[in-house]
């Protein structure tokens, strides 16, 4: 009998911890907050029995990015002339929210209904990977460099985005387009950054975006950079500019780390370096945590402070705090 293992979740949160945990849980596994809430709570609890490891060493990483402690037991039938264990508790919504979550989670795959291109993405949400059929003669636009593997008769175009650019907004002013010649192709496509990726069909909507975070986007979406004003992009921390989609069709942006969706209605504060993406009908105003002596001593910078009603898409890591916490870790040369 191959190995196999029980998952067991456990967290130890305050109050506000566990809602995120609750809204994260939900949203990566496709279920309802309420039944997501019902598992946390329940926690230790057992949400997966007899699964082979590698599914198992994933529904770990997708948990923990969550902050969501896991551990991984082995299944019962395998212990041999071992005393009883303690009974776990196996919560019917655990169960149900497991089944949801099966290792194909890590998949999301267009709808037959889906008005755009059909496509996949793979690998999420630690290292996702894109993977579009674009129709005979129609195209797609790609971040310039993200494009991995593609159909030999696609052909490849490259123009500038619209807006101003690498000089003052700090990223490529370039997407290439794609056009499918002949018939329809494929093209497989990797952001730089690991982490998540998202897709939203716009329907003459518009939505913002950090400026790292476009991947691709259909031919009747307008990409273009816009000026967030001094203000707000100076006391930020990030750039000076967001990226503005807007249009009818496919829109992919990634994230670095996993990516949760947040429905807002009223307010809503985000630390500016966990956004990912917002829609055109929420307002924002950028201003500090605390006080400055907050500023500087307690770690945490300026925030987002969202109003009216959308939807946000932030990542549950910031590449500033991982980059502030490698620091210390750099190597240094040594001093005669």
């Amino acid at each position: 009998m191959s190995e196999t293992v029980n998952i067991r979740i456990h967290h130890d949160f305050d109050e506000t911890a566990l809602q995120q945990a609750i809204t994260g849980f939900a949203a990566l596994f496709k279920t309802e907050e309420e039944k997501a809430s019902k598992v946390l709570r329940s926690a230790p609890v057992v949400i997966r029995k007899n699964v082979t490891p590698d599914v198992a060493e994933k529904f770990r990483a997708a948990l923990q990015n969550l902050g969501i402690g896991v551990t991984l037991e082995q299944s019962a039938s395998q212990t041999v002339a071992e005393p009883a264990p303690a009974p776990v508790s196996e919560a019917p919504a655990a169960e149900a929210v497991a089944e949801k979550a099966t290792p194909d989670n890590a998949v999301i795959e267009s709808d037959k209904d889906h008005p755009g291109y059909a496509f996949k993405i793979e690998g999420r949400p630690d290292f996702s990977f894109l993977t579009v059929t674009v129709p005979a003669n129609q195209m797609i636009k790609v971040e310039a460099s993200a494009m991995a593997t593609m159909d030999t008769h696609l052909e490849m175009k490259t123009r500038m985005r619209g807006g101003l650019g690498r000089l003052v907004t700090g990223e490529s002013i370039f997407i290439n387009e794609f056009t499918s010649a002949g018939g329809p192709g494929e093209i497989g496509i990797a952001p730089a950054a690991p982490g998540d990726m998202g897709h939203v069909y716009l329907n003459d909507d518009t939505i913002y975006l950090q400026n790292s975070a476009f991947v691709a986007s259909g031919p009747e979406v307008e990409v273009e950079s816009k000026w967030q004003g001094l203000t707000k992009g100076f006391f930020s921390g990030e750039s000076l500019f967001l990226i503005r989609a807007k249009g009818t069709g496919d829109l992919w942006f990634n994230t670095y780390g996993a990516m949760i969706e947040i429905d807002v209605k009223g307010d809503y504060v985000v630390d500016t370096g966990n956004i990912v993406a917002f829609t055109e009908g929420l307002d924002y105003k950028v201003s500090k945590v605390g006080g400055y002596k907050s500023l500087f001593f307690s770690g945490e910078g300026f925030v987002c402070r969202f109003s009216g009603e959308g939807k946000v898409w932030i990542q549950t890591r910031g590449v500033d705090a991982f980059l502030s916490w490698l620091h210390p870790y750099r190597p240094v040369p040594k001093r005669n």
